[in-house]
């Protein structure tokens, strides 16, 4: 009997230990709630519900424990109502109950639910009864299926992320294009020395560009030259006979073009 007796003791010292962590946490869980609000993050409210669920696992572990006696077994009698003030209630239910009287024993000591939880409970039995074994079997297998299909969803989510975070990366790209690629532009490896056909002048081998340039500054010469008054006459006959040739057009754009480069950029006024 005394081994009982102890052993319902430490039950009870371990239990209400895991309460008073619970209530603790409860507690300062509905603070930030209430006073923290305008600061309070979400994964800030993730934490606390992650440690409450952590201290409900424990709690319920501890019920569960091989050791722990039945508590559904033991019976409680109220030896003493009194309607007088209890100072040690008041410091054991830190301030919730400050008389053990008839008005409070029913609600404290009470073994079955409220009577409008009660009357709930009633309501939903009674529902269930009126469904029919057909109809309630093909509700259960419907249940039953919307379960299994988003377990599946969730076991196969899990699995490529797992299967994603061990496998390596794909490669998008080829290393020896990027290679190439790189040689080409810093060194030119690679390049052809192709050049215009029409281009002509001093130029390097690999350098096309300043064979067009020196290309485009004769041209400018030769324009220049074909400005001058001896020879301006010839070009003149010549379109003054393109007209003669043809009275419908103007080759106003020759025109344009022979005045324009008779015209020296960089010549002084």
């Amino acid at each position: 009997m005394q081994r009982e007796e102890k052993q319902l003791e430490a039950s009870l010292d371990a239990l209400l230990s895991q309460v008073a962590d619970l209530k603790n946490s409860l507690g300062s869980f509905i603070y930030k709630l209430e006073n923290e609000y305008d600061r309070l993050t979400w994964p800030s409210v993730l934490d606390s519900f992650a440690l409450l669920s952590g201290q409900l696992n424990t709690l319920n572990k501890v019920l569960k424990h091989e050791k722990t006696p039945l508590f559904r077994n033991q019976v409680i009698i109220p030896l003493v109502l009194s309607p007088d003030r209890d100072e040690d209630l008041m410091r054991q239910t830190e301030g919730r109950v400050p008389v053990f009287s008839h008005e409070v024993v029913p609600d404290h000591l009470r073994t079955k639910p409220d009577p409008e939880v009660e009357e709930q409970e009633k309501q939903l039995t009674t529902d269930a009864a009126r469904i029919g074994a057909d109809a309630a079997q093909k509700q259960i297998q419907s249940l039953n299926k919307m379960c299994s299909n988003l377990l599946e969803k969730i076991s196969k989510e899990e699995r490529e992320s797992e299967s994603g975070g061990l496998r390596p990366n794909k490669q998008t790209f080829n290393p020896a294009d990027t290679n190439a690629l790189v040689a080409a532009v810093a060194f030119g490896k690679g390049l052809s020395n192709w050049r215009p056909s029409g281009s002509s002048g001093p130029g390097q081998p690999g350098q096309p560009g300043a064979g067009t340039i020196l290309a485009g500054t004769s041209g400018l010469q030769q324009v220049q030259m074909a400005g001058a008054p001896s020879q301006q006459q010839p070009m003149l006959s010549g379109v003054q006979m393109a007209q003669a040739g043809q009275p419908g057009k103007m080759p106003s754009g020759i025109k344009t073009n022979i005045k324009s480069a008779s015209m020296h950029p960089y010549q002084r006024s």
